[in-house]
Parts: C-alpha cells; structure tokens; sequence
C-alpha cells in the first residue's frame, strides 16, 4: 500500500516537472514571438520609412525631368522657328553652283535617276523625258497615300531602341524594282524615308535646311555662318 502511494507520488512528481517544462516552453515560445513581431515591427517601419523616402525622391527627380523636358520643348520650339524664317529668307541666297547650304525638300523624290533610267531604254530623247517625268510624278503621288504604309519596325542597338525602315516585302516596291531597276527603286526608298521622318502623317514634302557637301542636315550655326559670308562677298562686290 505504501510503495503504490510512493509510486503515484512519484508520478504526479514527473508529470508536475513535465507540465512546468510545457509552461517554460510555452512561456520562452511566446516570449521569442513578442520580441520577432518587435523586431519585424521596427523592420517594416524602416521599410515604410525608405519607401516614402524613395517615393519622395521620384517624384522630385519627375519634377525636374518634367521641367527639363519643358524647356527642352520650348528651346526645340524656338530653334524650329528659326529653321523656318531661315528657310523663308535663304530662298535666293541657297542658288547657284558653289552654294553649299541648300533648301531641300524631304520627301521628293530626286528625279535624276528617272531620267538616267529612261534615257537607257528609250531611244527619242524627248519620249524618255516624258516617261521620267510620269513616272516620277506617278510615285510622288503613290507617296501622298496614308493607305499605303512600305515600313517595318525593327531593333537597333540591342532591344532598347526601335525604328522604321523601308519594308523589303511590300509589294508595290518589289514590283517597282522588278520593272525599273534599284536605282529608281533606291530614290523612291530614300524618299519615303524621308518623308516617314518629316512629315509622316501629313505625307506632303518639307523644306530643310541642307549642307549640299556632307549630305546631311545643316546645323543653325553653319546656316548663320553661311549668311554672314554671303553679306561680307556682297558687300565687297558693291
């Protein structure tokens, strides 16, 4: 009777240590997770504390790019306008031989090649001028229709930047140059490309301002440069 009561004793003694164990354990458990959400607590407010720094950060940059890209417009806007009266005013001044700031139109087609071309398949002179003159005015037109679009896009300089360039595959094109040849066909492209950068939705040709010598588009300090010397040779002359 006494070794069984010695023995519950016991008994109660371990499961007693076994439910204190239990209680310490629970107890560090919950500790350890009151001190991880304190701790994930700080985390996340220094987080939120960065992000609003980093937000703030990108909408003053946004603010400065915005004012940038004004004034970019507005300088652009202004250094356009002067290309304009420029353009207005050179007129009679861009003739002549050795006049190497010329007003080109983009978007024409150069004619040359045309006549290059016919004169090589018709005999009578006068006969290969008119069918230069047809055909060249014929693509000039096929140029003005917003229908007809001979362009692709394509990559360049990796994948970060696009482009348009003429469209191997388009039909009128391949047929063109089946028929008349790559120099006819090259005039028409360069043409199109042209206009496509000029003038794309209005497909009617513009007047640039145009180094004869480079080939390529005069810059405002060249086309000063030019008058200036034009004045001084005119002034001499009187």
């Amino acid at each position: 009777m006494w070794k069984l009561a010695q023995d519950m004793l016991n008994l109660l003694k371990v499961e007693l240590d076994a439910k204190e164990r239990m209680g310490m354990v629970i107890q560090d458990f919950k500790e350890k997770i009151h001190e991880e959400g304190i701790v994930q607590q700080s985390k996340m407010k220094e987080m939120q504390e960065e992000l609003e720094d980093l937000v703030e950060k990108i909408n003053d940059l946004e603010a400065v790019n915005q004012t940038l890209l004004v004034k970019e417009r507005y300088s652009n806007d202004e250094l356009q306008e002067s290309r304009k009266e420029s353009i207005k005013g050179l007129g009679r001044m861009c003739t002549g031989p050795r006049t190497n700031i010329v007003i080109k139109n983009m978007g024409e087609i150069d004619e040359e090649p045309f006549k290059k071309t016919c004169k090589k398949r018709f005999s009578a002179p006068d006969e290969a001028i008119i069918k230069a003159l047809e055909l060249k005015t014929l693509w000039q037109e096929n140029m003005k229709d917003p229908e007809w679009h001979p362009f692709q896009i394509v990559t360049v300089g990796g994948n970060s930047q696009y482009k348009e360039v003429i469209n191997p595959s388009d039909e009128m094109l391949k047929k063109l140059k089946e028929d008349w040849g790559n120099e006819i066909y090259e005039a028409v492209c360069k043409a199109l490309l042209e206009m496509n950068e000029y003038n794309g939705s209005g497909r009617y040709v513009v007047p640039e301002l145009w180094n004869k010598k480079e080939d390529r588009k005069a810059t405002m300090k060249e086309v000063v440069s030019y008058i200036m010397n034009r004045l001084k040779t005119s002034k001499r002359k009187r």
